[in-house]
C-alpha cells in the first residue's frame, strides 16, 4: 500500500508540473522518417538559435560572437539589460510552450539563451539591410564564406525562436533614431529583405501584405509564407498510384515548357504541354525545401510544399529525366553532376506523407496518365520500343524511311495511272 501511495504522489507531481499547451506551439524536432534521409539538412553548421541545439560542441565558437552582438544591440537601443531580461522572463512559460520538446534548461539558462539569440538575430537582419552598421572586425559580414553557412542555419526548423519575442524586443522608432537610419522598418520588413535576397524569390509583395496581417510563428514559417502562391493554380484531387516520368512523357509526345510564373508551384498541363517554373538545384534549395516540408509535416493543415516535392519526385527519377529538363531550361543544375541533381530531387520526397486523395497536383497527374493512355501515344511508345530500338544506326532508319516514302509514292503513281486509264 505504501508503494502505491508513493506512485500516486509521484504521478500527481508529474501531472501538476505539466505546462499548459500554448496555441502557437510550432517549433518541433524533425520527424525521424525525414531526418534519416539527410541529417545535414536539419542540423546547424555554425550557430545555434534557441534551446534545441544550444551547447553542442561544434557550435560553441559562435557563442562569443553572439555575445558581442548582444553588447552592440544594448548600445544601439540604449535599453537596460535588466529590462530585456524582465521582458523575456515574463514570457518564459509561453516561450517554452512554443517548443514541442520539453526544454530541460533552468529558468536562468533558458532566459539567457533567448536573450542572446534574440539580439543576435535582430543584429543580423539589421546589418544585412544596413551594411554600414557592421563593425570593422565583424567576423560574419566581413567573411562571406562564414555568412553563407550561417544564414542557411536560420532556415532550419529546429533552430528557431518564436517570432513574437523578436518583435517584443524590437522597437522600429528607437532603431531608426539611434542608428541614424534612413528608413523606419519593421522586423517583418527586415526579414522580408533578408530572405528574398538570399533565397532570390521575386514578386513577393502580395505575400508580404498577407504576412503583415497574420501571425508569424518563426522565420521558417515566414519563408514558407513568402513561397506560397497567393492563388493556388493547381486543381486538387486524388493522385493516381503511378505516373510516367519525364523521359516516358517525352516519348509519349508530351512537350516541356519553362513556366513564366515566379510561383515555383505553378505547374500546368494543357494540350500536351507540361509547363514547369524554373527550379534551381543547389544545396540551399535542398535545405530550404526540406525544412519547409518538415514544418508542414509537423504543424500545417495545408501541404503545398510537400505536394510539390511529391510531384517532382514522381516526374524525375533518373539522370536522363534531369538531362531532359536541363535541356528545356527548366532545371538549373548548380551541383555540376547530373546524378547529384537527380539524387537531391529524389531525396526531397523521401519520408514525407501526403494525402493521396487530396493532392495539389492530383488532377495534373491524372491528366498526364490519360494523355499517355490514349491509343496514338501507346502506339508511338510501342513503335519506339519494339521497332526503332532494333535498328542499329540512324542511316538504317533513314534508309527505311526512304523506302517507305518510295513505296507510298509508287502506290500513288499506280493509282493515278489507273485513274487515267
Amino acid at each position: 500500500m505504501g508503494g502505491s501511495k508513493h506512485l500516486v504522489s509521484s504521478v500527481r507531481e508529474e501531472l501538476d508540473g505539466l505546462l499548459p499547451l500554448y496555441p502557437l506551439c510550432s517549433i518541433y524536432k524533425v520527424p525521424e522518417r525525414l531526418r534519416r534521409v539527410s541529417q545535414k539538412a536539419y542540423a546547424p553548421k555554425v550557430v545555434s538559435i534557441g534551446p534545441l541545439h544550444h551547447g553542442k560542441e561544434h557550435l560553441k565558437p559562435m557563442e562569443e560572437h553572439k555575445m558581442r552582438y548582444l553588447q552592440q544591440y544594448l548600445r544601439r537601443t540604449q535599453i537596460n539589460l535588466e529590462d530585456y531580461i524582465r521582458k523575456i522572463r515574463e514570457q518564459e512559460a509561453g516561450l517554452r510552450s512554443c517548443y514541442a520538446e520539453t526544454i530541460a534548461f533552468s529558468s536562468d539558462e533558458f532566459v539567457r539563451i533567448i536573450l542572446v539569440d534574440v539580439a543576435f538575430l535582430i543584429e543580423v537582419l539589421l546589418r544585412f539591410r544596413f551594411r554600414q552598421l557592421s563593425e570593422e572586425n565583424d567576423r560574419l559580414f566581413n567573411r562571406p564564406w562564414m555568412f553563407e553557412d550561417l544564414w542557411m542555419d536560420l532556415l532550419l526548423l529546429e533552430n528557431q525562436l518564436p517570432f513574437f519575442i523578436l518583435e517584443d524586443c524590437f522597437d522600429a522608432d528607437i532603431m531608426q533614431r539611434s542608428s541614424n537610419l534612413s528608413e523606419r522598418l519593421s522586423l517583418i520588413d527586415l526579414s522580408h529583405f533578408f530572405f528574398t535576397n538570399k533565397i532570390q524569390i521575386k514578386e513577393t509583395e502580395g505575400n508580404l501584405e498577407i504576412i503583415r496581417s497574420s501571425q508569424v510563428a518563426h522565420l521558417v514559417d515566414f519563408c514558407r509564407s513568402i513561397y506560397l502562391p497567393l492563388k493556388p493554380s493547381a486543381t486538387r484531387g486524388p493522385a493516381p498510384k503511378t505516373t510516367p516520368r519525364i523521359t516516358e512523357l517525352n516519348r509519349a509526345g508530351v512537350k516541356f515548357k519553362l513556366g513564366s510564373s515566379s510561383d515555383l508551384f505553378n505547374i500546368q498541363f494543357s494540350s500536351g504541354v507540361l509547363e514547369i517554373p524554373k527550379l534551381a538545384i543547389s544545396d540551399q534549395l535542398e535545405i530550404t525545401i526540406k525544412n519547409l516540408i518538415a514544418l508542414e509535416q509537423t504543424d500545417c493543415m495545408e501541404t503545398i510544399v510537400s505536394d510539390y516535392a511529391f510531384i517532382i519526385n514522381r516526374l524525375v527519377k533518373t539522370s536522363k529525366d534531369v538531362e531532359l529538363l536541363v535541356s528545356n531550361e527548366i532545371l538549373e543544375n548548380g551541383l555540376g553532376s547530373i546524378s547529384a541533381a537527380a539524387a537531391v530531387i529524389n531525396n526531397l520526397a523521401d519520408g514525407l506523407t501526403v494525402d493521396p486523395e487530396d493532392c495539389c497536383y492530383g488532377t495534373i497527374l491524372k491528366d498526364l496518365n490519360e494523355h499517355c493512355s490514349k491509343p496514338w501515344h501507346q502506339w508511338r511508345e510501342y513503335l519506339r520500343k519494339h521497332l526503332l530500338h532494333s535498328w542499329a544506326t540512324k542511316k538504317t532508319i533513314g534508309a527505311v524511311v526512304l523506302l517507305v516514302l518510295i513505296f507510298i509514292q509508287t502506290i500513288c503513281l499506280l493509282i493515278f495511272i489507273g485513274l487515267l486509264g
